[in-house]
């Protein structure tokens, strides 16, 4: 069995910055499409940048620049960097990882083709 849990989150200023983990264990040989999401309340969980097996990455136009997505390292931590952090960055974000490889480009994925799903860390950034 698989399981992601994310850390880092905490409240911060605006412009500043946060480092999020999402720490895999289990199977992880088999976790594809590695991506961070993230929820506003009231809103719909947003994808924010994944990473893929290739080690292709991509980000959501409202993060690029901004944050930055690393591959989990051998402790099977995967990261994002996050700078300039912005009022509307504040939301839960969440790791998340699908069992399938697919032609599709992560980015294609549907959430419901994500099999693992971390609890969330919450981000808030004041201005």
């Amino acid at each position: 069995q698989v399981q992601l849990v994310e850390s880092g989150g905490d409240s911060v200023q605006s412009g500043g910055s946060l480092r999020l983990s999402c720490a895999a264990s289990g199977a992880t040989s088999s976790l594809y499409c590695m991506t961070w999401f993230r929820q506003a309340p009231g809103k719909e969980r947003e994808r924010v940048a994944y990473i893929d097996h290739n080690g292709k990455a991509e980000y959501a136009e409202s993060v690029k620049g901004r944050f930055a997505i690393s591959p989990a390292n051998a402790e099977h931590v995967l990261s994002l960097q996050m700078h300039s952090l912005k009022s509307e960055d504040t939301a839960m974000y969440y790791c998340a990882a699908s069992a399938l490889l697919l032609s599709a480009e992560c980015g294609h994925y549907s959430l419901s083709l994500f099999d693992y799903w971390g609890q969330g860390t919450q981000v808030t950034v004041s201005s």
